[in-house]
C-alpha cells in the first residue's frame, strides 16, 4: 500500500499567497493531476500486459515498491522548483500504474473484472469531486486534522506491510475499507491547504493528492474484488 508521505512536506511554516496565487497553484494543481493519469494507465496498461509486477513474489514485489517510491518521491522533493519537477513527478507517476498492475490483473482474472475496474474508476472521480467540492466551501481550518490522518495513513502501512506476508483477505477487507476514509479525507485536507494558501508548491500538492487518489482507487478495487463473488472463466 503507498503512503501519503507528501502530505507530510509542508505542514508547517508556508507564506500566506494571495487571491490570485491560491488560485494559480490550484489550476496548476489540477492541470498536473490531470496529466499525471495519462502515465499511471500506461504503467498499468504494460505492466498488465506484460505479466511484470505478477511475476514478482509478495516479497520481492513489496521491495521493488518500496525502494522504487520512496526514491521517486525523494527525487520530486529535490526537484519540485525546477524544470525537472514535473517530469519527475510523472515518472513516478508511470511506476505507480506498472506497480499497480498486479492488481488490476487479478481483478481482470474475475468474471466481472473489467465491470468492476470502471466502478472502482467512478468511485475514485466521485470521491475526489465531493472532496473538492467540500474544499471549496469549508471555512474552518482544517490544518489540525493532517496529523491524525498521517498517523492513520502509518498505521495501515505496517498493517499492510504485515498482511502481504499474513496473506488475510479479511483485514485486507477492513484495510481496504479505512483506506477509503482516511484518503478521501486527505484530498479534502491537502485540497483545503491549497485553497488557504498553506501549499505554494503545485508539484508537492499534486503529489499528495495524487497519493491520496490512487489509495482511493487501490482500495476500492480491493474491496469490490474482495466482495464480488465473481470467479475465473
Amino acid at each position: 500500500m503507498s503512503t501519503p508521505l507528501s502530505q507530510t512536506a509542508a505542514y508547517y511554516g508556508s507564506p500566506t499567497l494571495s487571491a490570485a496565487e491560491r488560485n494559480r497553484v490550484l489550476r496548476n494543481t489540477y492541470w498536473l493531476l490531470a496529466l499525471s493519469m495519462i502515465p499511471t494507465v500506461l504503467g498499468a496498461w504494460i505492466g498488465v500486459s506484460t505479466g511484470l509486477a505478477r511475476a514478482m513474489s509478495p516479497g520481492i514485489g513489496l521491495v521493488v515498491f518500496l525502494v522504487g517510491s520512496f526514491g521517486l518521491m525523494f527525487a520530486i522533493e529535490k526537484t519540485k522548483n525546477s524544470a525537472a519537477g514535473v517530469p519527475v513527478l510523472l515518472a513516478f507517476t508511470f511506476f505507480m500504474g506498472l506497480m499497480l498492475s498486479r492488481l488490476i490483473g487479478a481483478v481482470l482474472g474475475l468474471s466481472n473484472g473489467a465491470n468492476l475496474i470502471m466502478l472502482a474508476f467512478a468511485g475514485t472521480g466521485g470521491v475526489f469531486f465531493a472532496m473538492a467540492t467540500l474544499s471549496s466551501v469549508i471555512k474552518r481550518d482544517l490544518s489540525g486534522m493532517g496529523r491524525w490522518l498521517f498517523i492513520g495513513a502509518i498505521v495501515l502501512m505496517v498493517v499492510g506491510i504485515a498482511n502481504v506476508f499474513i496473506q488475510s483477505s479479511a483485514l485486507m477487507l477492513a484495510l481496504s475499507v479505512l483506506a477509503v476514509g482516511i484518503f478521501s479525507a486527505f484530498i479534502l485536507h491537502d485540497l483545503k491547504r491549497v485553497r488557504d494558501g498553506e501549499e505554494t508548491n503545485y508539484i508537492t500538492a499534486t503529489l499528495g493528492v495524487y497519493l491520496s487518489l490512487y489509495n482511493v482507487f487501490q482500495s476500492l478495487l480491493a474491496i469490490f474484488g474482495l466482495t464480488s463473488g465473481g470467479s475465473d472463466d
